[in-house]
């Protein structure tokens, strides 16, 4: 299967070329107060090719409409180009690993429920604990988290399509980053091309210290781009507990 291809272009926009289907996708929250279920939001229309956004101050989010040029956008990629397993540590537990590399957190904050991903991992004994610690793990947009099987020593990875998606988290009341599924092909502006993984997320309010990486900056600065999935979800989300 095709995957499609993105190429960050120097201090300009993403180049998305393939045909990668494109749509918003929302933080659902839970019982605990918590993102607990991704769900489908607006979708964009299908087109060969397009250029997304990655300064945040296009008029036409998502896509480019060339703002990053009177802005002076200093899209500088300062991610590490270390491959994820020499990023990330591992948190033991009975029945599953769980590998974590903090830097790539884009606090979408699935971890967060019944103690967390960390706890459920090291209770992992308890079938329980091992489904929801592997919910949890496969419902993080960045690739942060990866639950692995202790006896195979296999990633236990969604069955995930090349495609992107745009997230939407209402309870922060903000749009985050580019969820980037499938192992869709990443080209830094230099021409060299990061490693390949079945989860990632792309910063498009062009704040992160990480780049082309999201790091949570968009809750920070409350970067918003319009799509009105963010709104009409925003009532659900009042009165619920707010993330840690």
């Amino acid at each position: 299967m095709k995957k499609g291809k993105i190429v960050i272009t120097k201090n300009g926009p993403y180049q998305v070329s393939g045909g990668l289907p494109l749509r918003s996708e929302i933080a659902r929250v839970g019982r605990e107060g918590e993102p607990e279920k991704w769900i489908k939001g607006r979708r964009y229309p299908a087109k060969k090719s397009y250029a997304l956004c990655r300064c945040g101050r296009s008029g036409n989010k998502p896509y480019c409409d060339q703002s990053h040029v009177e802005a002076g956008f200093d899209g500088s990629e300062t991610a590490s180009r270390r491959p994820y397993a020499r990023q990330a540590k591992k948190i033991a537990g009975p029945v599953l690993d769980l590998l974590d590399a903090e830097v790539l957190c884009s606090e979408a904050r699935f971890c967060h429920p019944m103690g967390d991903t960390w706890h459920l991992t090291r209770r992992s004994g308890d079938p329980g604990k091992r489904k929801e610690a592997i919910r949890q793990a496969c419902h993080c947009p960045s690739g942060r988290l990866v639950a692995m099987d202790k006896g195979s020593g296999k990633p236990i990875e969604p069955e995930l399509q090349p495609a992107l998606g745009l997230i939407e988290d209402p309870q922060k009341n903000v749009s985050g980053p580019i969820w980037v599924k499938g192992g869709v092909r990443i080209e830094s502006a230099d021409g060299r091309v990061y490693e390949a993984r079945n989860r990632v997320t792309l910063c498009r309010c062009g704040r992160s210290d990480f780049k082309p990486f999201c790091m949570g900056n968009h809750i920070r600065i409350k970067f918003d781009d319009g799509d009105p999935s963010l709104k009409k979800t925003r009532k659900g989300t009042k009165g619920k507990k707010g993330g840690k």
